[in-house]
Protein backbone atom coordinates (compact mmCIF):
# COMPACT_ATOMS: atom_id res chain seq x y z
CA UNK A 1 0.00 0.00 0.00
CA UNK A 2 1.38 3.39 -0.94
CA UNK A 3 1.61 6.43 1.41
CA UNK A 4 -1.17 8.12 -0.50
CA UNK A 5 -3.54 5.21 -0.05
CA UNK A 6 -2.63 5.07 3.73
CA UNK A 7 -3.47 8.75 4.23
CA UNK A 8 -6.82 8.25 2.54
CA UNK A 9 -7.73 5.38 4.86
CA UNK A 10 -7.27 7.52 8.11
CA UNK A 11 -10.62 8.33 9.76
CA UNK A 12 -10.95 12.08 10.56
CA UNK A 13 -13.42 11.38 13.41
CA UNK A 14 -10.89 9.18 15.16
CA UNK A 15 -8.29 11.92 14.95
CA UNK A 16 -10.73 14.43 16.43
CA UNK A 17 -11.62 12.16 19.34
CA UNK A 18 -7.96 11.47 19.98
CA UNK A 19 -7.14 15.17 20.09
CA UNK A 20 -10.08 15.82 22.43
CA UNK A 21 -8.81 13.18 24.82
CA UNK A 22 -5.33 14.66 24.75
CA UNK A 23 -6.63 18.17 25.43
CA UNK A 24 -8.91 16.90 28.19
CA UNK A 25 -6.02 15.00 29.77
CA UNK A 26 -3.81 18.06 29.67
CA UNK A 27 -6.56 20.16 31.20
CA UNK A 28 -7.11 17.56 33.91
CA UNK A 29 -3.38 17.33 34.60
CA UNK A 30 -3.03 21.11 34.81
CA UNK A 31 -6.09 21.30 37.05
CA UNK A 32 -4.69 18.69 39.42
CA UNK A 33 -1.32 20.47 39.56
CA UNK A 34 -2.96 23.85 40.18
CA UNK A 35 -5.20 22.49 42.95
CA UNK A 36 -2.54 20.79 45.10
CA UNK A 37 -0.68 23.03 47.52
CA UNK A 38 1.80 22.05 50.21
CA UNK A 39 2.07 24.31 53.27
CA UNK A 40 5.33 24.13 55.27
CA UNK A 41 5.49 23.35 59.01
CA UNK A 42 6.22 27.01 59.90
CA UNK A 43 3.55 28.40 57.60
CA UNK A 44 -0.17 28.67 57.13
CA UNK A 45 -2.01 29.14 53.87
CA UNK A 46 -4.44 31.96 53.19
CA UNK A 47 -6.92 30.98 50.46
CA UNK A 48 -8.53 33.68 48.33
CA UNK A 49 -11.51 32.73 46.15
CA UNK A 50 -12.26 35.01 43.21
CA UNK A 51 -10.39 37.85 44.91
CA UNK A 52 -12.14 37.45 48.28
CA UNK A 53 -10.75 35.90 51.45
CA UNK A 54 -12.13 32.40 51.94
CA UNK A 55 -10.23 30.43 54.58
CA UNK A 56 -6.92 29.69 56.29
CA UNK A 57 -5.48 26.18 55.91
CA UNK A 58 -2.98 24.48 58.27
CA UNK A 59 0.46 23.05 57.38
CA UNK A 60 0.50 19.96 55.19
CA UNK A 61 -1.07 18.92 51.88
CA UNK A 62 -4.08 21.04 50.92
CA UNK A 63 -6.39 21.34 47.91
CA UNK A 64 -7.83 24.48 46.34
CA UNK A 65 -10.03 25.07 43.33
CA UNK A 66 -7.95 24.97 40.15
CA UNK A 67 -7.47 27.34 37.23
CA UNK A 68 -7.09 30.44 39.40
CA UNK A 69 -10.52 30.19 40.95
CA UNK A 70 -8.73 30.01 44.29
CA UNK A 71 -5.23 31.18 45.07
CA UNK A 72 -3.12 30.56 48.15
CA UNK A 73 -0.54 32.72 49.88
CA UNK A 74 1.85 31.03 52.30
CA UNK A 75 2.57 33.10 55.40
CA UNK A 76 5.50 32.12 57.70
CA UNK A 77 3.68 32.64 61.00
CA UNK A 78 6.08 30.49 63.08
CA UNK A 79 9.30 31.97 61.74
CA UNK A 80 11.20 34.99 63.01
CA UNK A 81 11.79 37.45 60.20
CA UNK A 82 14.10 40.44 60.07
CA UNK A 83 14.73 43.64 58.19
CA UNK A 84 18.18 45.21 57.99
CA UNK A 85 18.83 48.95 57.80
CA UNK A 86 22.07 50.56 56.67
CA UNK A 87 23.53 47.25 55.46
CA UNK A 88 22.55 43.92 53.93
CA UNK A 89 23.77 40.42 54.72
CA UNK A 90 25.35 39.00 51.58
CA UNK A 91 26.57 35.68 52.99
CA UNK A 92 25.12 34.33 56.24
CA UNK A 93 27.21 31.79 58.08
CA UNK A 94 29.82 31.40 60.77
CA UNK A 95 31.59 34.45 59.35
CA UNK A 96 28.80 36.48 57.82
CA UNK A 97 29.58 39.05 55.17
CA UNK A 98 27.79 42.39 54.92
CA UNK A 99 27.43 45.05 52.26
CA UNK A 100 27.04 48.75 53.09
CA UNK A 101 27.31 50.31 49.67
CA UNK A 102 24.10 51.97 48.55
CA UNK A 103 22.36 51.90 51.94
CA UNK A 104 23.79 55.06 53.49
CA UNK A 105 20.62 57.11 53.06
CA UNK A 106 18.57 54.94 55.40
CA UNK A 107 21.27 54.85 58.11
CA UNK A 108 22.47 58.49 58.12
CA UNK A 109 20.49 60.40 60.78
CA UNK A 110 20.43 63.80 62.48
CA UNK A 111 20.65 63.85 66.28
CA UNK A 112 19.00 66.30 68.64
CA UNK A 113 22.15 68.46 68.89
CA UNK A 114 22.34 68.75 65.07
CA UNK A 115 25.10 66.18 64.54
CA UNK A 116 25.14 63.40 61.97
CA UNK A 117 25.51 59.76 62.94
CA UNK A 118 25.48 56.51 60.99
CA UNK A 119 23.06 54.05 62.65
CA UNK A 120 22.80 50.44 61.48
CA UNK A 121 20.06 48.35 63.05
CA UNK A 122 17.96 45.21 62.67
CA UNK A 123 14.23 44.73 63.30
CA UNK A 124 13.24 41.18 64.24
CA UNK A 125 9.52 40.44 63.99
CA UNK A 126 6.87 37.74 63.57
CA UNK A 127 3.59 37.58 61.65
CA UNK A 128 0.86 36.75 64.16
CA UNK A 129 -2.25 37.42 62.04
CA UNK A 130 -2.17 36.30 58.40
CA UNK A 131 -5.46 37.97 57.49
CA UNK A 132 -4.40 41.39 58.79
CA UNK A 133 -0.95 40.97 57.27
CA UNK A 134 -2.37 40.41 53.78
CA UNK A 135 -5.50 42.55 53.71
CA UNK A 136 -5.17 45.40 56.22
CA UNK A 137 -2.07 47.05 54.74
CA UNK A 138 -0.92 47.20 51.16
CA UNK A 139 2.68 45.99 50.77
CA UNK A 140 3.20 45.20 54.48
CA UNK A 141 6.98 44.61 54.18
CA UNK A 142 7.67 48.05 52.74
CA UNK A 143 5.22 49.63 55.18
CA UNK A 144 7.04 48.03 58.10
CA UNK A 145 10.38 49.26 56.74
CA UNK A 146 9.06 52.81 56.43
CA UNK A 147 7.62 52.72 59.97
CA UNK A 148 10.87 51.34 61.40
CA UNK A 149 12.96 54.02 59.71
CA UNK A 150 10.58 56.78 60.84
CA UNK A 151 10.61 55.47 64.43
CA UNK A 152 14.41 55.30 64.56
CA UNK A 153 14.79 58.83 63.16
CA UNK A 154 12.32 60.17 65.71
CA UNK A 155 14.06 58.54 68.70
CA UNK A 156 17.58 59.45 67.53
CA UNK A 157 16.41 63.02 66.87
CA UNK A 158 15.54 63.37 70.56
CA UNK A 159 19.05 62.36 71.76
CA UNK A 160 22.48 63.95 71.66
CA UNK A 161 25.20 62.43 69.54
CA UNK A 162 27.08 61.28 72.66
CA UNK A 163 24.01 59.40 73.90
CA UNK A 164 23.56 57.74 70.52
CA UNK A 165 27.20 56.67 70.28
CA UNK A 166 27.77 55.60 73.90
CA UNK A 167 25.45 55.24 76.89
CA UNK A 168 22.05 55.63 75.21
CA UNK A 169 22.15 52.78 72.70
CA UNK A 170 20.08 50.28 74.68
CA UNK A 171 17.53 52.93 75.63
CA UNK A 172 17.21 53.94 71.97
CA UNK A 173 16.66 50.34 70.86
CA UNK A 174 14.00 49.81 73.53
CA UNK A 175 12.22 53.07 72.68
CA UNK A 176 12.18 52.25 68.95
CA UNK A 177 10.78 48.79 69.69
CA UNK A 178 7.93 50.23 71.77
CA UNK A 179 7.11 52.96 69.24
CA UNK A 180 7.23 50.56 66.29
CA UNK A 181 4.91 48.10 68.04
CA UNK A 182 2.45 50.91 68.73
CA UNK A 183 2.43 51.79 65.02
CA UNK A 184 1.90 48.14 64.06
CA UNK A 185 -1.04 47.91 66.45
CA UNK A 186 -2.47 51.14 65.07
CA UNK A 187 -2.19 49.96 61.45
CA UNK A 188 -3.37 46.43 62.42
CA UNK A 189 -0.81 44.85 60.10
CA UNK A 190 -0.66 41.55 62.04
CA UNK A 191 3.01 41.98 63.01
CA UNK A 192 4.59 41.61 66.44
CA UNK A 193 7.99 43.20 67.01
CA UNK A 194 10.32 40.81 68.83
CA UNK A 195 13.41 42.98 69.11
CA UNK A 196 15.23 46.00 67.73
CA UNK A 197 19.01 45.62 67.75
CA UNK A 198 21.47 48.42 67.06
CA UNK A 199 24.04 46.62 64.93
CA UNK A 200 26.58 49.43 64.75
CA UNK A 201 26.57 53.15 65.49
CA UNK A 202 29.36 55.32 64.12
CA UNK A 203 29.97 58.97 63.38
CA UNK A 204 30.32 59.97 59.73
CA UNK A 205 33.64 59.02 58.16
CA UNK A 206 35.08 62.59 57.92
CA UNK A 207 34.73 63.17 61.69
CA UNK A 208 35.27 59.61 62.93
CA UNK A 209 38.87 60.23 64.18
CA UNK A 210 37.70 63.15 66.34
CA UNK A 211 34.87 61.12 67.82
CA UNK A 212 37.23 58.23 68.53
CA UNK A 213 39.58 60.60 70.34
CA UNK A 214 36.68 61.91 72.44
CA UNK A 215 35.54 58.39 73.30
CA UNK A 216 39.06 57.42 74.29
CA UNK A 217 39.32 60.48 76.52
CA UNK A 218 36.00 59.62 78.17
CA UNK A 219 37.15 56.07 78.78
CA UNK A 220 40.39 57.31 80.33
CA UNK A 221 38.39 59.68 82.52
CA UNK A 222 36.19 56.82 83.71
CA UNK A 223 39.30 54.75 84.42
CA UNK A 224 40.85 57.54 86.50
CA UNK A 225 37.58 58.05 88.38
CA UNK A 226 37.39 54.35 89.18
CA UNK A 227 41.03 54.33 90.36
CA UNK A 228 40.40 57.39 92.55
CA UNK A 229 37.30 55.77 94.06
CA UNK A 230 39.27 52.59 94.75
CA UNK A 231 42.04 54.60 96.46
CA UNK A 232 39.41 56.51 98.42
CA UNK A 233 37.79 53.27 99.57
CA UNK A 234 41.20 51.95 100.60
CA UNK A 235 42.55 55.02 102.45
CA UNK A 236 39.51 56.65 104.03
CA UNK A 237 38.28 53.63 106.04
CA UNK A 238 41.79 53.06 107.38
CA UNK A 239 42.13 56.74 108.34
CA UNK A 240 38.74 56.61 110.04
CA UNK A 241 39.81 53.52 111.96
CA UNK A 242 43.04 55.16 113.07
CA UNK A 243 41.15 58.30 114.11
CA UNK A 244 38.67 56.22 116.09
CA UNK A 245 41.55 54.37 117.78
CA UNK A 246 43.26 57.66 118.70
CA UNK A 247 40.03 59.05 120.10
CA UNK A 248 39.47 55.93 122.20
CA UNK A 249 43.07 56.09 123.54
CA UNK A 250 42.63 59.76 124.39
CA UNK A 251 39.34 59.07 126.16
CA UNK A 252 40.97 56.24 128.13
CA UNK A 253 43.93 58.47 129.08
CA UNK A 254 41.59 61.26 130.14
CA UNK A 255 39.51 58.84 132.22
CA UNK A 256 42.68 57.51 133.88
CA UNK A 257 43.96 60.99 134.71
CA UNK A 258 40.60 62.06 136.08
CA UNK A 259 40.28 58.97 138.25
CA UNK A 260 43.86 59.36 139.49
CA UNK A 261 43.29 63.03 140.29
CA UNK A 262 40.10 62.17 142.16
CA UNK A 263 41.98 59.51 144.14
CA UNK A 264 44.79 61.91 145.05
CA UNK A 265 42.24 64.55 146.04
CA UNK A 266 40.41 62.06 148.27
CA UNK A 267 43.73 60.99 149.87
CA UNK A 268 44.69 64.61 150.49
CA UNK A 269 41.29 65.33 152.02
CA UNK A 270 41.57 62.34 154.33
CA UNK A 271 45.11 63.43 155.34
CA UNK A 272 43.91 66.94 155.97
CA UNK A 273 41.09 65.67 158.17
CA UNK A 274 43.61 63.59 160.17
CA UNK A 275 45.88 66.64 160.49
CA UNK A 276 43.02 68.71 161.87
CA UNK A 277 42.37 66.09 164.54
CA UNK A 278 46.03 65.57 165.54
CA UNK A 279 48.51 67.95 163.91
CA UNK A 280 51.74 66.77 165.64
CA UNK A 281 51.12 63.10 165.12
CA UNK A 282 50.20 63.67 161.52
CA UNK A 283 53.30 65.76 160.81
CA UNK A 284 55.53 63.12 162.41
CA UNK A 285 53.88 60.37 160.38
CA UNK A 286 54.27 62.34 157.16
CA UNK A 287 57.91 63.01 157.95
CA UNK A 288 58.68 59.35 158.61
CA UNK A 289 56.83 58.16 155.50
CA UNK A 290 58.72 60.69 153.42
CA UNK A 291 62.11 59.67 154.82
CA UNK A 292 61.22 56.03 154.22
CA UNK A 293 60.73 56.76 150.54
CA UNK A 294 63.68 59.12 150.09
CA UNK A 295 66.55 57.51 152.00
CA UNK A 296 66.76 54.26 149.98
CA UNK A 297 67.39 56.32 146.85
CA UNK A 298 70.35 58.35 148.21
CA UNK A 299 73.04 55.63 148.05
CA UNK A 300 75.96 55.95 150.59
CA UNK A 301 75.08 58.13 153.61
CA UNK A 302 77.25 59.94 156.17
CA UNK A 303 75.61 60.99 159.41
CA UNK A 304 77.23 63.47 161.80
CA UNK A 305 76.21 65.59 164.73
CA UNK A 306 75.94 69.31 164.53
CA UNK A 307 79.69 69.87 165.25
CA UNK A 308 80.92 66.97 163.16
CA UNK A 309 82.65 65.19 166.02
CA UNK A 310 80.87 61.89 165.94
CA UNK A 311 80.90 60.51 162.37
CA UNK A 312 79.24 57.40 161.08
CA UNK A 313 80.70 57.34 157.56
CA UNK A 314 79.48 53.94 156.39
CA UNK A 315 76.01 53.68 157.61
CA UNK A 316 74.33 51.37 155.10
CA UNK A 317 70.69 52.17 155.39
CA UNK A 318 69.84 50.11 152.28
CA UNK A 319 70.57 46.85 154.07
CA UNK A 320 67.44 44.94 154.96
CA UNK A 321 67.35 42.26 157.57
CA UNK A 322 65.76 39.07 156.62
Amino acid sequence: MSDKEYELNINPDWIKKYLIKIVFGLILFIGVLSSIRTVGPEEEGVVVQMGEFNRIVPPGLNFILPFGIETMSKIPVQRQLKQEFGFRTTDAGRQSEYAKTGFGEESMMLTGDLNLTDVEWVVQYRIIDSYNYLFRVRNPEKTLRDMAEASMRKIVGDRTVNEVLTVGRQEIATSVEILLQELCDEYQNGIRIDQVVLQDVNPPEPVKPSFNAVNQAQQERETLINQAEAEYNRVIPRARGEASETIQLAEAFALNRVNRAKGEADRFNSLFEAYQLSPEVTKQRIYLETMERVLPRIGNKVITDEKGNNVLPLLNLERKDN
